[in-house]
């Protein structure tokens, strides 16, 4: 591991492992905000390295072992910033941006930003802003003050898993003992608070690289199939791959169908 200083006070986490040939790409993981690289560490990234390519995982300052001033360092401008900070300073060969959520947004932003990316695979991530997306992002910031992300999963859980996951996972949900609220002047706590503050208005057309785009068919809090698919239509060479029985958090309930759209991926750049 080693850490990238943004400034005396803002530093990036990170790991690096480069491709094990001049070809293989280098897959750049954006977190989701309450996300940490220890998820892509545990089955996707190991498989990557196997097949010969690379990997950048970070924390987004706010997120464990990346240093923050105070929550208003971690405006989603900011946390672009630092993205293509890093990419800029790391220089990974045949870049690939893989994106959960709002961290598909992160990815594409840097790609438009200054730091291009080869390709980018978003889960989960394509949205519009609008009342429905404000009303949620508000919510989980209030039941974070009051419960921690304790509460959170109580309350969206089976709104954002499929059966499987929630079976598995049931016997540790919903104690009420674990709703312990959320420090305010903590990292998490500030990127939540200030993920409401993203803009999803993106020139999508302008994402002129090969992007497979994800989507948990289960996720009932943010896929909504009109604007996942005229989204897909406006970017010139987007591909889709719905996994009907995976809800929001794809990574987790399905790694290897990621990993598979991954090396699909890094064949189409090829």
């Amino acid at each position: 591991m080693a850490t990238m200083s943004i400034d005396s006070s803002n530093s990036i986490w990170y790991e690096h492992t480069p491709p094990a040939t001049q070809s293989g790409a280098t897959f750049v993981f954006f977190n989701a905000l309450s996300g940490s690289l220890e998820m892509w560490q545990a089955n996707i990234a190991p498989a990557l390295h196997t097949a010969g390519h690379g990997t950048l995982l970070y924390n987004m300052r706010g997120q464990a072992g990346s240093a923050f001033t105070d929550a208003s360092a971690t405006h989603p401008d900011a946390i672009v910033s630092d993205a293509v900070a890093l990419i800029t300073h790391v220089k990974p060969s045949n870049p690939v941006y893989v994106g959960l959520s709002i961290g598909g947004l992160f990815a594409v932003n840097a790609h438009l930003g200054g730091a291009p990316a080869r390709g980018i695979l978003t889960l989960n991530t394509l949205r519009v802003d609008g009342a429905r997306l404000e009303w949620i992002n508000t919510a989980v910031t209030r039941a974070t003050e009051l419960g921690g992300s304790a509460l959170v999963m109580d309350l969206y859980a089976p709104m954002l898993f499929g059966e499987d996951w929630l079976a598995a996972n049931r016997a540790n949900a919903l104690n009420p003992s674990q709703h312990v609220p959320l420090d305010v002047t903590s990292g998490v706590y500030g990127l939540l608070s200030h993920g409401g503050d993203a803009s999803w208005n993106v020139p999508w057309e302008d994402v002129d690289v090969p992007v497979t785009v994800v989507t948990g068919l289960k996720d009932r809090v943010f896929y909504t199939e009109a604007d996942v698919s005229a989204i897909c239509d406006r970017m010139p060479r987007a591909e889709r791959l719905d996994v009907p029985e995976a809800g929001h958090m794809v990574p987790l309930e399905q790694p290897q169908k990621v990993t598979d759209a991954l090396l699909a991926l890094a064949r189409r750049i090829q």
